[in-house]
């Protein structure tokens, strides 16, 4: 089992959405390395911590956990997705996605700024400078770590 991180507004898709619909389509990755990670690495059942990113404050909201694992992301086939690709096909898809689902919401956030501050964290990708990666691993000790500190 591998332990992973991921990013999300919560102003477009939030751990409260989450919580309601019970699974998602993390749909709409346009990075390269993260589409790896999605094809490549995650499996069902590996937990994730639910990131609100460019929030007030920005933090880990909750755990989710990979549902299904990678498949071709079909909104980069829809011309009216805001994530069409023309470069992508049915036959030779571009980009990957996972399905993603409810574990629980924390009662709080645990704030960027926390975990900035916890020399346990100090080399969680997160909190490193310019990192920016919208799906990233963590380690177990990692997760673990943030559980203990809700």
């Amino acid at each position: 089992m591998k332990y992973w991180l991921m990013k999300c507004e919560p102003s477009v898709y939030s751990i409260d959405d989450l919580e309601r619909d019970g699974a998602t389509q993390w749909e709409g990755v346009r990075n390269y390395q993260a589409r790896n990670i999605m094809r490549d690495d995650m499996r069902v059942g590996d937990p994730v911590l639910f990131y609100h990113s460019n929030a007030d404050p920005s933090g880990v909201a909750g755990v989710g956990r990979i549902c299904r694992e990678g498949y071709p992301d079909h909104f980069a086939w829809n011309r009216k997705s805001r994530y069409f690709d023309e470069r992508s096909t049915p036959e030779k898809p571009v980009w990957m996605m996972v399905d993603v689902e409810f574990v629980e919401k924390f009662p709080r956030i645990v704030a960027l700024a926390e975990l900035k501050q916890d020399a346990a964290l100090k080399d969680m990708m997160v909190v490193q400078k310019g990192s920016r990666l919208s799906v990233q691993p963590v380690t177990g000790a990692q997760f673990k770590h943030v559980l203990r500190m809700v």
